[in-house]
């Protein structure tokens, strides 16, 4: 039975949901909106370090509702970012997590890396391999290594 009554939402609802609980297993997660979360802060700290046209290639293989948040607040005129290290690139998404949580709370109780690992990992299984080997190609080694081993050789 159709959800919305448009197959293409419904599809498209479904590959989001299938991306995002498999994101959550991969992390031990039973908080699927915590999971969505990573999943959404992480596409966009890489799509903001990629050219404009690398990251609407990367961008065009995601499902609609995923490419929908994947685009949200983008500024294509600014990409690539100049932030190029790893620590940057995890401290964007560290950030993220601490803006969200309350405000007595100063850890975000998880490990960045580890999250940003597993949505590269969900990337490569999902992206096609050519689209995969462009974006980690065009990023700086200290973020190549974040991706899968198989990967990031």
């Amino acid at each position: 039975m159709s959800m919305t009554g448009l197959p293409v939402f419904d599809t498209t609802v479904q590959k989001t949901n299938t991306w995002v609980n498999d994101l959550a297993a991969e992390l031990g997660w039973d908080d699927k909106h915590r999971a969505f979360q990573g999943l959404r802060v992480t596409l966009h700290a890489l799509r903001d370090r990629l050219t404009a046209e690398e990251a609407a290639h990367l961008g065009s293989q995601l499902p609609i509702l995923i490419g929908g948040f994947y685009y949200e607040n983008w500024k294509p005129a600014t990409n690539p970012s100049k932030e190029r290290s790893k620590e940057e690139f995890l401290g964007h998404i560290r950030q993220y997590f601490e803006s969200i949580q309350p405000p007595e709370s100063s850890d975000i109780g998880f490990d960045v890396e580890r999250l940003v690992r597993a949505v590269f990992k969900i990337l490569t299984q999902r992206v096609s391999q050519g689209e995969i080997a462009d974006v980690v190609q065009m990023l700086p080694p200290e973020l190549r290594d974040l991706w899968p081993q198989q990967v990031s050789n």
